[in-house]
């Protein structure tokens, strides 16, 4: 069903949404497995060129897409503190599978019981 999704997973994001979205089908690559210590800069290219939606909890990338100007194929910022942590994997799945059409050049924030998506003005 998610398979023609394709996603960079920076080192912020939790290895266990990898490995579900992988067994979901989505082609995954998680750079902690390929290039650790990479550059976000770096990272929102590649992820751009390789028509890879980002999946990250790090902030910086909403400034780098919104503030910065740096073209992407999508982002999803995860967004769950500790005491919510044990729901943050499936949130993901679900908004994966629910919203599949709309995370392409999407800015996706996922946060307990809440997401918001965004397009770039």
């Amino acid at each position: 069903m998610t398979a023609s999704l394709r996603f960079l997973a920076d080192e912020s994001c939790d290895i266990a949404v990898v490995r579900v979205l992988r067994a979901e089908g989505c082609d995954v690559v998680a750079v902690s497995e390929t290039m650790p210590r990479s550059d976000d800069r770096t990272l929102i290219k590649l992820a751009y060129a390789e028509k890879r939606i980002l999946l990250t909890e790090d902030k910086d990338f909403g400034w780098l897409v919104f503030v910065s100007g740096a073209e992407s194929a999508g982002v999803i910022l995860v967004r769950f503190p500790g005491n919510s942590r044990q729901s943050m994997v499936q949130s993901v799945v679900q908004v994966v599978r629910e919203q599949k059409d709309k995370l392409p050049n999407s800015f996706v924030v996922v946060q307990p019981g809440h997401i918001r998506i965004s397009r770039k003005p």
